[in-house]
């Protein structure tokens, strides 16, 4: 009777347990946003659901602290959050300001952390001041439609932009929108406030879950600290004095290869975040290209010398803008203002690294152990003179025509030579007027 008793209960113990073993975890991916809305962050959002996908992650939790930043790296953001098939929530835990306010909308659920405060989306420029109405416009359809699109008050996220956007009871004329965590569970813009993501997860009812953070690798770290103006320019300074001192002490190789891995750091970076187009590239290349021509073709410095400098300057500058084809209108003043900045302080700054610093690395020991510093003086032996014996005012004949240059033979020996000009007939009788290296200076003889 025991014995039966016990199998009972081992057998029920098997099967309520049986569920409870084959029940899949819940997997949660947090990432971050805690810095200035830019390419860099654009990028990262970016490969973090590229890993959402590889991991099958079935929630993903922004952690969001912002002031903003710029506006179409925003809305590149705000797409992929869009077309996300899992669901996505934001905690913020301090501030979602501009475009930190419209990538919250975005998302599915809104968390707040006490304290923390929504809205102030109004597009503004380099000095504070808010930007031309064209932009503010974009930014208030962006803002009906994403709040439109995920359920939210479109008039009210319209009025996190606009101070003459009139909310009844809510605002008035004259004031932007800005919501505290109270403010905006009270009007649809916050689920609840919460101190973490886990009391999040808890208030949805997750209990079996494993959450992962998301983090760029190495590679992409790298990549991330050179999507940087001012690392930018001090690229383009190391391209143009590694050319320079290529330039200077032909066959070292070292400063050319320097100057190659820098220009390598400087485009690709920018090309695998999507702002380098193929045809800023190739402009750059144009501009090197009629540079080089310039120096070692074409005479003098004239229009293709100038052509050169300007391709490469806007080249430079461009490649660090998210421009369309030439097309501004959504790339703020302060972005133009820091690639323009970054790309002529590179420029000067290698220019006048060159001017100072060229001589003193001329006289370094570094320089001179690669650099061929005697002279070879005549008085000590050294001699271009090719002929053992004077040639001078000896006579022969003309080998070949020479017309003016061509060959002769003195004493049954062939020579190179050439004339002042004369146009000499092979069998013509020659006299040698100079030495030159190898070659002899000769005229022809008349009777």
């Amino acid at each position: 009777m025991v014995k039966s008793l016990c199998a009972v209960v081992s057998w029920l113990v098997v099967l309520l347990s049986f569920p409870l073993v084959g029940q899949d975890k819940t997997n949660v991916m947090v990432m971050e946003i805690r810095s200035e809305i830019d390419p860099r962050v654009s990028r990262y959002v970016r490969l973090a659901f590229e890993h959402a996908k590889t991991i099958e992650a079935d929630i993903i939790i922004l952690e969001l602290d912002t002031y903003g930043g710029t506006l179409t790296d925003a809305k590149e953001i705000v797409d992929e959050i869009i077309k996300f098939e899992k669901p996505i929530w934001v905690f913020i835990d301090s501030d979602a300001a501009s475009a930190g306010a419209l990538i919250s909308i975005a998302c599915d659920s809104i968390y707040m952390a006490p304290g923390a405060n929504i809205g102030a989306a109004t597009v503004v420029v380099g000095d504070g001041t808010a930007a031309p109405d064209k932009y503010q416009s974009y930014m208030r359809s962006i803002m009906r439609s994403t709040a439109e699109e995920k359920g939210r008050d479109p008039k009210i996220a319209e009025g996190m932009v606009d101070e003459r956007v009139v909310v009844d009871s809510l605002k008035q004329a004259g004031k932007v929108i800005t919501f505290t965590t109270s403010e905006a569970i009270e009007n649809g813009y916050c689920e609840a406030r919460v101190n973490s993501v886990e009391e999040i997860l808890e208030r949805n009812k997750v209990e079996n879950y494993e959450l992962t953070r998301y983090k760029l690798s190495s590679t992409e770290r790298i990549i991330a600290f050179f999507l940087n103006p001012f690392i930018s320019g001090l690229l383009i300074l190391v391209i143009v004095g590694g050319l320079y001192f290529e330039l200077q002490t032909p066959g070292v190789g070292f400063p050319l290869i320097a100057s190659m891995i820098a220009l390598v750091l400087y485009l690709v970076p920018y090309y695998l975040n999507g702002l380098a187009a193929n045809w800023e590239i190739i402009a750059l290349f144009v501009g090197i290209l009629l540079i080089m021509a310039e120096i070692f073709i074409i005479p003098g410095f004239g229009v293709a010398g100038i052509a050169g400098i300007g391709l490469i300057v806007g080249s430079l500058v461009l490649i660090m803008l998210n421009n369309d084809f030439f097309d501004f209108e959504f790339v703020p003043a302060q972005e133009i203002f820091y690639a323009s900045l970054a790309t002529i302080g590179g420029l000067s700054g290698g220019a006048l690294l060159l001017f100072f610093g060229g001589a003193k690395f001329s006289q370094s020991k570094a320089f001179q152990r690669i650099a061929l510093m005697t002279t070879q003086e005549s008085k000590e032996g050294y001699t271009s003179n090719f002929y053992p014996e004077p040639m001078i005012g000896k006579k022969g004949t003309a080998y070949t025509v020479l017309r003016p240059s061509g060959k002769v033979m003195i004493d049954d020996q062939i020579h190179d030579a050439f004339t002042r000009g004369d146009y000499i007939n092979p069998g013509d009788a020659i006299e040698v007027m100079e030495m030159e290296g190898s070659t002899l200076k000769v005229r022809k003889i008349t009777a």
